[in-house]
C-alpha cells in the first residue's frame, strides 16, 4: 500500500478516480482570497449598524454573525500556525 502511494506522488498525473474534478481542470481554491472576503464581510456587517433602525434586534443580529464570521476566521488562522507540527 505504501509503495503506490510513492509511485503516485512521483507522477504529475492526477488519477480521475480519486479526484474526478481533474477530467475538467483545475481544482484548487482560494485561500487568501477567501479570508479577505470574510474580514471584508465582518467589516460590512458592522458597518451596517450605522443607519435608521428603530429595534435593536437588527443590531443585535449583526453584530452576532459578524462575530461568528470573525470568531471562524481566527480559529482558520490558528488551524494554519499549527498546521505545521502535525
Amino acid at each position: 500500500m505504501a509503495g503506490k502511494a510513492i509511485e503516485k506522488r512521483s507522477g504529475t498525473e492526477v488519477d480521475p478516480r480519486d479526484e474526478p474534478s481533474a477530467e475538467w481542470g483545475w481544482h484548487g481554491g482560494f485561500p487568501r482570497a477567501t479570508r479577505a472576503a470574510g474580514w471584508f464581510t465582518v467589516f460590512a456587517l458592522l458597518i451596517m449598524l450605522i443607519g435608521n433602525h428603530e429595534n435593536n434586534t437588527e443590531n443585535v443580529w449583526l453584530v452576532g454573525t459578524a462575530i461568528l464570521v470573525a470568531f471562524g476566521l481566527i480559529l482558520d488562522i490558528r488551524r494554519r500556525r499549527a498546521a505545521w507540527r502535525r
